[in-house]
């Protein structure tokens, strides 16, 4: 078996020897690479006649994977698999595995740290303060007391919920399922529809389906309170960004805070949310942590070691 590691994943080159050291006492051939390079001839040409092969986020095409006959199965450095043409995958019998749960802590702080951000406007007195200005007449807000409106109880979202729970937050969740663990943290589960206009604080942590393509637009938006603020540390398909940069420019809503868009950064330069006012924008970094990093490369070498033992 030749397994191909197509980028760094975070990781050193001396945890990668010794890899490589434990893989090739297993009978394989293990080969990475330090660099990220998203160019889908070069991704072909990496995978080459690989049999196993590890990528994060970077698109994997049916066209890309044509070209790789002896791909057999994905370890997949990331929670969701929308980047990934899995159908093919499941036409061509190749076994595909993700990441779950490596970014948990990571994401539910960012959010977090989001709502604190877009509350206190951290980011914007950072630059007033560099620019010798003082406080003026700002006057930030508090966490506590607030509604949240969590859509998405999943792991993240109840991670989220324990954290808002500590700063004395109110919980109203909107999930297709309603976890068991949820009992327990006094979450009340409403209409999506409630939710947006009740909460002071959406946050999104949702994955990246049909069902839940824009299921936050124009309408949804226009729900929320004006003094509300909507998080996005999800996915970008999720929000409608042009109704939601509408609604930042009108004083619909008062503020965002969004890791996350329809294409990965850096942004096109007439993107709508570049230019709306009260957002804070991350370049996709909710889940980029030295320890969420080294957590996923265990998962996706356990997922190799636990596949190989089924050959």
């Amino acid at each position: 078996m030749k397994i191909t590691v197509v980028e760094p994943l975070g990781i050193g080159k001396d945890q990668f020897e010794t890899l490589r050291a434990e893989f090739e006492t297993k009978g394989c051939e293990f080969e990475y690479y330090m660099d990220r390079n998203e160019n889908p001839d070069i991704i072909a040409q990496r995978i080459g006649d690989a049999n196993i092969v590890v990528i994060s986020n970077i698109r994997l095409s049916a066209d890309t994977m044509s070209k790789c006959p002896n791909l057999k199965m994905l370890s997949v450095a990331f929670t969701g698999l929308d980047h990934i043409d899995l159908e093919y995958c499941q036409g061509r019998n190749i076994e595909v595995f993700n990441a779950s749960g490596y970014s948990t802590v990571a994401v539910s702080e960012l959010a977090v740290g989001l709502m604190l951000d877009v509350y206190r406007k951290i980011t914007e007195m950072d630059a007033n303060t560099r620019q010798l200005g003082s406080r003026g007449m700002f006057l930030g807000r508090e966490l506590n007391g607030k509604t949240v409106g969590v859509v998405g109880t999943g792991a993240i979202g109840i991670q989220t919920i324990k954290l808002l729970k500590a700063f004395g937050c109110k919980i109203l969740a909107y999930s297709r399922t309603q976890r068991s663990e949820a009992k327990n943290l006094d979450i009340e589960y409403v209409s999506l529809q409630n939710l947006m206009a009740n909460a002071d604080i959406v946050t999104l942590h949702v994955p990246a389906t049909k069902e839940t393509s824009q299921m936050i637009n124009a309408e949804m938006i226009s729900l929320m309170k004006p003094s509300a603020i909507l998080i996005n540390t999800a996915r970008g398909a999720v929000v409608d960004n042009n109704a939601l940069a509408q609604a930042l420019k009108n004083g619909t809503i008062a503020g965002a805070g969004i890791d996350v868009y329809e294409t990965e950064p850096p942004l096109a330069e007439n993107h709508p949310l570049l230019s709306a006012p009260n957002a804070v924008l991350l370049p996709h970094v909710a889940y980029a942590t030295r320890e969420a990093f080294d957590i996923r490369a265990d998962i996706v070498m356990d997922n190799i070691r636990k596949w190989l033992a089924k050959q």
